[in-house]
């Protein structure tokens, strides 16, 4: 005879150490989008979380690793609104390209923290200068599926892929300037001028 799970307050195990991680988490989250990841340790995230030590370890085990779940959220999360925005878009590349930048732009201006984890200094921390070049290549590889229907067959791969990476790197450094002040445009700026930027890279490579 199996014996029934067993549960705390109506909770089970498993839902209570998901409460507790979700909560570290979002302690670190919060933390990390005020005062850098450097300022991201077990005690002050511990503390944030109103949990003890013994429940960091019971889901990470060290900073590094959380640290890392940190951003694969926001990652996941990021990827998940720009292949959304894309799908919702007209079947027209220019009109999805548009569509990703808008909801990029728009979820950062309501939560800046976003482009501070995503965008921020990250020297000193190997697992984090890692990340974002896998994330970097998971944004190039993302747009250049969404474009490839609309792309000529004899478009350079290659040529392709580095036209997209110099974009991205070109907007992060633009969304890097508009959020710590260094320029001062309204968001639908940054969205029209990044569109028309994209379109001219891209116009080499699309069908006529």
């Amino acid at each position: 005879m199996r014996s029934r799970p067993r549960t705390y307050g109506g909770r089970s195990v498993e839902e209570r150490q998901a409460a507790r991680r979700r909560r570290l988490l979002d302690a670190a989250l919060e933390i990390w989008g005020d005062q850098g990841w450097a300022a991201v340790t077990m005690r002050g995230v511990c503390a944030r979380a109103g949990l003890t030590d013994r429940y960091f370890y019971e889901n990470f085990a060290d900073r590094d690793a959380l640290l890392a779940a940190v951003w694969d959220q926001i990652k996941d999360e990021t990827v998940l609104l720009l292949f959304e925005a894309i799908r919702a878009a007209a079947d027209e590349p220019i009109a999805q390209l548009r569509e990703a930048i808008s909801a990029f732009v728009t979820q950062v201006d309501a939560d800046p923290r976003r482009a501070r984890i995503g965008f921020g200094e990250h020297a000193g921390s190997e697992v984090l200068e890692r990340r974002r070049r896998d994330t970097i290549s998971s944004f190039t590889d993302l747009l250049i599926d969404a474009g490839r229907p609309y792309f000529r067959p004899d478009a350079d791969e290659t040529e392709l892929r580095m036209s997209v990476l110099m974009g991205i790197g070109g907007f992060v450094e633009l969304v890097t300037a508009w959020q710590t002040g260094a320029l001062e445009v309204a968001p639908e700026q940054i969205i029209d001028h990044s569109t028309v930027v994209g379109a001219e890279l891209a116009a080499r490579y699309l069908r006529v």
